[in-house]
């Protein structure tokens, strides 16, 4: 059934393409978010949030036109002056917002953050802080893993806890053989065993293809750089599909970036998602912050038709083509790819060239449907303020029982029978459309940002480390996997995370 909404003042407002006719004040305009912290949470590119309000003290819903000014300025602990010490940038997200991203690229001592409109300080600033501020590639790690948690304010998530149900006392002694067994194939699995010891990150991969290890060291890496995290055995799945039945005895825990009604694999955010925002400003140009303000059209603007790019990865991603030479008044569909039906392309091509994904936002509606399983850019589609219309599915990632249909998505069947009938309403309900769609996008600033990420997987490693019996020790051919060279090079402080309380 179709829930009914009333369309708040200010979306309205933002539908309407309304905005202030006063001026900014800076006095009155706001700034929060995890980046005002950086002496105590280290981030591989810091972000905070602006926004603009007027001379009336009301926030403007639209771009004011005029970008604020941020400087980051602070000393280095050893005296010496370098070049290149932050790299700022301002995102515009058009709705009396921004978006402010910086990187350190060395310790700086009493950091200030200095944000401006038209030279005029902002509420609050400058921001001060006390102490060392680290870059992303510092090894100087905290001692208390659980305060650290809580200075990020990590909330509880109740995935993990549902994940973790099955397993409450974790005997690798007994598993181990048997995890053997069931997934040492290297023709068909990937899996790799971790071990982390005093800090250190050492694993054995099985399989023939374990290239996505680099995903998992990755996070693992920054975490220990950052906080010396608990001594700790699991067995993470690098494939796509989970591999743990729900029906198998024993019930083997492992590690998946993606879950399934039918198995009991652990859930941990994506490789993408991860990998974003461990690359935030760096060599990923798509991100949850950036797929914020790349976005060029507003809502009225945008083409009131469905949109999906993609490849041939399952046989509904077909149908989708389909249904678009059907209903091309509807929906703007095509394959970029074939592999897995290439015998069928004379069918359902041409293969159309691969576009800008800031360009799929010129539409209001876009499609998510599983690839090989759940389709990883579902966060991204959130993120661009479209209407997302979602695939029902079996797989799942670690944040879908958040998302509610109706109220941050709009549901279709599997077989994709009620697609256009979905389409057919949001066209004639735009302003609920639009509901969904900023709820959406609600839902992906508030859950799935770069902090999220890394707070997902503290937990997780927290909850896990109370249910391992057996004690931690490393097992035969295991390889160190070691820190990046210049993560040694930075000064580092020495200061418990009370005193940063």
């Amino acid at each position: 059934m179709v829930r009914l909404f009333t369309l708040p003042l200010s979306l309205l407002i933002l539908y309407l393409g309304l905005v202030s006719s006063y001026d900014v004040d800076p006095s009155l305009s706001f700034v929060w978010g995890p980046g005002l912290h950086p002496e105590s949470i280290i981030l591989p590119a810091r972000y905070f949030f602006i926004q603009a309000v007027d001379e009336k003290n009301a926030s403007l819903t639209a771009s004011p036109g005029d970008v604020f000014k941020v400087k980051i300025l602070g000393k280095f602990p050893d005296g010496q002056d370098r070049s290149r010490a932050t790299w700022v940038q301002v995102m515009d997200r058009k709705d009396g917002t921004f978006i402010v991203r910086y990187k350190l690229y060395s310790t700086l001592e009493d950091l200030e953050i200095h944000v401006q409109y038209k030279d005029v300080h902002v509420s609050g600033s400058p921001f001060k802080t006390k102490g060392h501020s680290y870059a992303e590639e510092c090894n100087c790690p905290k001692s208390n893993f659980i305060q650290w948690l809580e200075v990020l304010e990590c909330p509880k998530f109740n995935q993990i806890e549902k994940d973790l149900k099955p397993f409450k006392r974790v005997k690798f002694s007994k598993l181990y053989p048997i995890i053997m067994q069931r997934f040492n194939q290297p023709e068909s699995m990937s899996v790799c065993n971790y071990i982390i010891k005093d800090n250190k990150i050492y694993r054995r991969c099985f399989g023939k293809h374990v290239g996505f290890k680099m995903f998992v060291d990755a996070i693992l890496l920054s975490m220990s750089r950052k906080v010396y995290l608990p001594d700790m055995e699991f067995f993470f799945n690098l494939g796509d599909w989970p591999l743990s039945p729900s029906a198998g005895r024993p019930l083997i825990p492992l590690f998946s970036w993606c879950g399934s009604d039918d198995t009991v694999d652990i859930h941990v955010p994506t490789y993408d998602i991860t990998e974003s925002s461990l690359q935030c400003m760096g060599r990923v140009m798509l991100d949850m912050l950036s797929v914020q303000t790349n976005v060029e059209l507003p809502w009225a603007e945008r083409i009131s038709k469905a949109f999906w790019r993609g490849r041939d990865s399952r046989r509904e991603r077909l149908q989708l083509v389909a249904l678009s030479r059907k209903y091309p008044d509807l929906l703007n569909a095509s394959l970029t790819n074939f592999f897995f039906f290439r015998n069928e392309e004379e069918l359902y091509g041409p293969k159309e060239k691969h576009i800008s994904f800031f360009k799929f936002f010129d539409y209001k509606y876009q499609i998510n449907v599983d690839g090989t399983v759940a389709a990883f850019r579902f966060p991204y589609l959130l993120g661009g303020g479209s209407m997302v219309i979602k695939q029902e599915s079996k797989y799942h990632e670690h944040f879908y029982s958040l998302v509610k249909p109706w109220i941050h998505y709009v549901p279709v069947r599997h077989d994709l029978s009620d697609l256009a009938d979905r389409i057919r309403w949001a066209q004639d309900n735009d302003e609920k459309a639009l509901e969904i769609a900023l709820a959406g996008q609600k839902f992906a600033q508030e859950n799935l940002l770069p902090l999220d990420v890394f707070c997902y997987h503290g937990r997780l490693f927290e909850e896990w480390a109370k249910r391992l019996e057996d004690p931690v020790e490393l097992r035969p051919e295991m390889e160190l996997v070691s820190q990046p060279s210049e993560s040694s090079k930075c000064v580092c402080e020495r200061i418990s995370i009370k005193d940063e309380l």
